[in-house]
């Protein structure tokens, strides 16, 4: 501990010595939760849609979820772009 500071240390890919603080440890592990989260339900509501698309006469709960999971997956990209968290990083 470094002035009430949690400093953890790790190995980079190339060797080096990355140094982490315990916020921005913390920070990493919810970003990449964020991530994990849009991945799913960008599946759930493509499923849905694929559903809803699929059936002859969808019901209005089905419709509702599918703006449901919509509406979810909008919000946590913007939670993301908010967040300044990429997908390639």
């Amino acid at each position: 501990m470094y002035n009430n500071v949690v400093v953890l240390t790790a190995i980079g890919e190339k060797g080096g010595w990355i140094v982490l603080t315990k916020k921005k440890a913390k920070k990493k592990a919810m970003d990449q939760q964020l991530l994990a989260d849009i991945k799913r339900m960008k599946h759930e509501w493509e499923t849905l849609e694929n559903i809803i698309e699929h059936s002859i006469e969808p019901s209005e709960e089905g419709i509702l979820d599918v703006s449901l999971a919509k509406a979810k997956y909008f919000y946590l990209l913007r939670e993301a772009r908010h967040r300044k968290v990429n997908a390639l990083s």
